[in-house]
């Protein structure tokens, strides 16, 4: 059906830009949360985790106060550069990327704390400039767990549906997800459509949490 095929492309599409869009700040959190002790880090704990706790509709209520016109970001991209975000698949991206974050900052932290830290002092100690060290040695060594976490964010944003019904909605051509999509028809009582939709959902699921699985699964290089 075009329109399944439509829906799911988009839908793929929302999840790859927000799980991309978390990527950068994912990896950063979890390497100051597994490597470095400062004040505020249990609040920035917290905080991080929230979104893994709260209903998605308390998430979704929160950014859209955020990013709507009248919140602190929304008004500032309105008045300084014209751009809306809710009601459009910017604000899908960004529910997207909020929710996929804490699941990939937790196995990311996990993976950076097994890495042995005397390998990347012996790389310092030849010269090795930081971000040096944090691209040859630490994120390759951390490879296996980064992976897997980058896929279950992926996951999770592939099934996204509490937050953004609230800061995208359903418009037709516009921000219909495979969660919106099967909220929808559901609400419409076309309950074969609606399957359909599942059966797309579940499947894309599945190889996202088969694939994490199997990268969790593989030998460690970390000696």
């Amino acid at each position: 059906m075009p329109e399944t095929l439509g829906i799911t492309l988009f839908t793929l599409g929302v999840a790859l830009l927000g799980t991309a869009l978390m990527l950068p700040f994912g990896l950063a959190l979890a390497w100051l949360l597994a490597r470095r002790a400062w004040p505020g880090k249990a609040l920035v704990e917290t905080l991080v985790a929230l979104p893994l706790v709260l209903p998605p509709v308390a998430t979704g209520l929160i950014l859209l106060k955020v990013i709507g016109r009248r919140g602190p970001v929304g008004s500032f991209l309105q008045e300084a550069l014209g751009l809306d975000l809710v009601f459009t698949w910017r604000a899908l991206v960004l529910a997207a990327a909020v929710m996929a974050l804490p699941l990939f900052v937790r196995a990311a932290r996990v993976a950076f704390e097994e890495v042995p830290q005397h390998l990347e002092e012996a790389a310092r100690s030849l010269g090795a400039r930081p971000w040096r060290v944090f691209a040859a040695i630490t994120v390759p060594l951390a490879g296996r767990g980064l992976a897997a976490g980058l896929v279950l964010a992926f996951a999770r944003a592939l099934g996204e549906f509490g937050a953004s019904v609230l800061v995208a909605g359903y418009i037709p051509g516009r921000t219909v997800t495979l969660a919106l999509g099967i909220y929808h028809e559901v609400q419409l009582g076309r309950d074969d459509r609606a399957l359909a939709l599942v059966a797309v959902s579940a499947t894309l699921a599945f190889a996202a949490l088969w694939t994490a699985e199997h990268w969790l699964r593989r030998p460690s290089s970390i000696r």
